[in-house]
């Protein structure tokens, strides 16, 4: 993770911009004045997985069912099956 102060990050926004969007790398903007004033740029990507990494994990249910999965997948009890594409009620 690199980090670039405030003002060169401020100057060179379009190139951080496209640098963690290429790169999948978060990036820390500093202050000089404040060390307690820092802020992370990450893709709108890589933000969107946090986000549903976040939702999934603090969802019991959903991480008891993903479990449960792996667990099955370790014992060797899965099968292979043809996608449904009919999704209607008939």
């Amino acid at each position: 993770m690199e980090a670039v102060g405030y003002t060169n990050f401020r100057n060179n926004l379009k190139k951080y911009i496209k640098q963690v969007n290429d790169d999948a790398d978060t990036l820390v903007i500093t202050s000089n004045s404040d060390p307690d004033e820092q802020a992370v740029l990450m893709s709108k990507r890589d933000y969107d997985a946090m986000k549903e990494t976040m939702y999934i994990m603090n969802n019991p249910s959903l991480v008891s069912k993903i479990r449960q999965g792996l667990k099955q997948i370790d014992e060797h009890k899965t099968q292979v099956h043809e996608l449904l594409t009919d999704y209607s009620d008939d």
